[in-house]
């Protein structure tokens, strides 16, 4: 009887480190030294009285590799607390990106009719071109994009995935 590999799932991670030097290439060296993927990597002082910052970063893999990488980023000396965000089930997510999108006539007219409807805002536009800022989930952001390539997507630029548990607790 041959048993079913274990589902790859995605984690969201909130991470509270130390803000100082080599902290996040630290954190980047865990994953790359074990040969786990990072999907997505935000990271900001969150207290600068605590000179504390906070990492979100996304992964995949097997309940196993999660749980090892949750307790690998615990070890480390800078981290000061590592949470699932995914298993607690009450983080809201959202991402930012810019996307510029070439277009004349017809093109240009779907392209705004389409901003619309995603709530994306005009930041920039000239006579063949926009530049439009979107925020949501990340599948919304990928959706735009998509949309936007017949229509002459030229690039897409993207801040990662930054996302807080709900409630009145702190991380």
């Amino acid at each position: 009887m041959s048993q079913s590999p274990e589902p790859i799932e995605r984690h969201t991670l909130s991470v509270l480190v130390d803000n100082e030097p080599g902290v996040l290439a630290r954190v980047i060296g865990l994953f790359s030294g074990r040969g786990y993927n990072i999907d997505s990597l935000t990271v900001s002082e969150v207290s600068h009285e605590g000179r504390l910052s906070r990492i979100t970063l996304v992964t995949t893999g097997t309940p196993m590799v999660i749980e090892q990488i949750k307790n690998q980023l615990d070890r480390l000396v800078p981290v000061h607390r590592v949470r699932d965000l995914t298993v607690e089930g009450t983080a809201l997510e959202r991402e930012l990106a810019m996307v510029k999108v070439r277009g004349l006539g017809e093109a240009r007219g779907e392209a705004l009719r389409l901003a619309e409807a995603f709530r994306a805002r005009v930041i920039d536009a000239t006579r063949e071109s926009f530049v439009f800022e979107i925020t949501g989930k990340s599948d919304k952001i990928d959706q735009f994009a998509w949309l936007m390539e017949p229509l002459g997507l030229v690039e897409v630029a993207r801040t990662g995935v930054v996302a807080i548990s709900r409630g009145p607790e702190a991380m």
